[in-house]
């Protein structure tokens, strides 16, 4: 799957084009370079689990594109000069444009304190299991929990193109929905295989 590729500049025509630190543009931003940070850890953790070539190939590509993605947004902020954290709650920003999420808990039920802070982010409970297992049940238990993930991030990537301002930010934004989903297919696929299927 190959990234997709955006100047850091492009777009950003100066200080008056920078957003705002509580805009979608600098929330989004944010948000999915933790999102994809741990779409990351986990994908090495199963690199490590398996001996299979197909499981272990979507988990190099997933790992490389969304490293470079979060690259890219934490390049944006560091060129609006806004932090890189914030004291609103994770995905605040996705309640003006009326995405019904309040930053507390994940799609899934999951809460805050066992470390899943926003859609599909799995626990810390869960990042543990993922750890311990070994080849098929790592397989399906990556694959489930990156399910969840994806269908997250594109809950959250679908916000930034209808809320962020940013012509860039709205473009990385499209492709990450367009990606993921391809990549969603993929795994039910590699789930089906495997006599399993997503999580209810």
């Amino acid at each position: 799957m190959a990234a997709v590729v955006i100047t850091v500049g492009e777009g950003c025509a100066g200080p008056a084009a920078r957003p705002a630190e509580d805009s979608a543009d600098a929330g989004f931003a944010r948000d999915m370079a933790i999102h994809h940070q741990q779409a990351v850890e986990m994908s090495f953790i199963v690199r490590d689990r398996t001996s299979d070539e197909n499981v272990r190939r979507l988990a190099y590509d997933i790992a490389n594109t969304q490293a470079n993605q979060r690259g890219m947004l934490l390049g944006w902020l560091d060129l609006w000069e806004l932090p890189k954290t914030s004291r609103n709650a994770p995905m605040a920003w996705m309640a003006s444009g009326g995405q019904g999420h309040d930053g507390h808990g994940t799609a899934d039920g999951h809460e805050a304190g066992d470390g899943s802070l926003m859609l599909g982010m799995a626990t810390k409970t869960e990042l543990a299991a993922l750890a311990k297992a070994d080849g098929r049940q790592a397989e399906i238990l990556y694959l489930q929990l990156m399910t969840d993930h994806h269908k997250g991030g594109v809950t959250m990537a679908k916000g930034c193109a209808d809320l962020c301002k940013t012509g860039p930010e709205r473009k990385l934004a499209s492709g990450m929905v367009d990606a993921q989903q391809s990549e969603l297919t993929l795994m039910a696929d590699l789930l089906k295989q495997r006599g399993a299927g997503p999580r209810p």
